[in-house]
């Protein structure tokens, strides 16, 4: 998206602004959009024979991204990516986006040719957005003491066949996209270079060989086009995406269909910088995992993102693990040690 270079300062407040995203926001299209920005409320129009898909996340500062770590494009980037892939895991077609944001007031201000936070967190945003067709319809804009973006995707999907957590029976395979690990590895890395330049300005300077490491925590790609593939073809008899980590998440497969699994450690795609801890826990991959019948036939990508199985679904047995990991000394209980608020 191009980037514009008008200025948001003290004197012009909340209305400049919000005529600033208005303007900015009418670049994006989708096909589901009727009315955007402008009235009390968007007007969206689904096509014939399909439903709607919500889903909101919210990303508060502090909490899920740092100021003085994670740059603004970056902040508005992972604050969509989140909701689109939730969209993703249900094989739903992204419809349109709503963004409700809080703003420390200085965030707003541009100075001279420096473009303000809020602008260059739009860039990233926006951006992406227009990667996937995903308009911004309308949302909120509230001065706050910190920074709060809460994002409401809204998705369509043919009646009857949004892939759910619930579909998984035992004999199917288990599958994920791409590789495990690369965020947690990414955030590692950020963190480690943010304490080198404590005297630096903020966020850390990344230098170019390091951009490609920290890209999977600071830009994650959601699997919009894997999860309509995977419905459109009904291979995936369960999916969701993995936001909290493989075994948080894969835990919550089992529990909403009432299975067990097996996870085979030799067969996980271990993104090259990261850990097994990090591809088991790490959280933030945002990938899609996903089971299928023994009889699907798979393709070892799918829109050039790699799919690679990675264990079996097995029948619940009272007193029995849910989750096993096996490993060259034998099978272990794998405990679900993602990420989980509150603990």
């Amino acid at each position: 998206m191009k980037r514009t270079n008008s200025g948001i300062n003290a004197g012009r407040g909340e209305r400049a602004l919000l005529v600033e995203i208005r303007k900015r926001a009418a670049r994006s299209s989708g096909g589901g959009l009727r009315l955007g920005i402008g009235d009390d409320c968007a007007l969206l129009a689904p096509r014939r024979g399909e439903e709607v898909a919500v889903t909101t996340d919210l990303s508060i500062a502090g909490r899920h991204f740092r100021l003085d770590w994670h740059p603004p494009e970056a902040v508005g980037h992972r604050a969509l990516a989140r909701g689109l892939s939730d969209l993703a895991a249900m094989g739903a077609r992204p419809v349109a986006a709503f963004l409700s944001l809080g703003l420390p007031r200085e965030l707003t201000i541009a100075s001279g040719r420096r473009r303000s936070w809020v602008q260059r967190f739009l860039d990233g945003l926006l951006a992406l957005a227009e990667t996937h067709h995903t308009p911004l319809a309308g949302g909120d804009l509230a001065e706050s003491p910190i920074v709060v973006a809460d994002i409401v995707l809204v998705g369509a999907v043919p009646q009857g066949h949004a892939l759910l957590r619930s579909g998984a029976r035992p004999g199917d395979l288990l599958y994920v996209t791409g590789a495990l690990g690369g965020a947690a590895a990414g955030l590692a890395r950020l963190a480690e270079l943010a304490q080198a330049q404590p005297d630096a300005p903020n966020p850390p300077f990344i230098p170019k060989k390091l951009k490609a490491l920290l890209a999977p925590h600071l830009y994650p790609q959601p699997r919009i086009r894997q999860g309509l593939w995977l419905q459109r073809h009904g291979m995936a008899s369960a999916a969701l995406d993995l936001s909290d980590g493989l075994s948080t998440d894969l835990a919550h497969l089992c529990e909403e269909s009432g299975v067990a699994a097996e996870v085979d450690a030799a067969l996980l795609p271990i993104h090259a910088a990261a850990t097994l801890a990090q591809a088991l826990h790490g959280g933030e991959d945002y990938e899609l995992l996903f089971t299928a019948p023994v009889s699907a036939r798979l393709p070892r990508s799918i829109a050039g993102v790699p799919v690679t199985r990675i264990g079996r679904i097995l029948k619940a047995r009272p007193r029995q693990p849910n989750l096993t990991l096996l490993t060259p000394q034998g099978p272990q209980l794998l405990e679900p040690h993602g990420w989980e608020h509150f603990c």
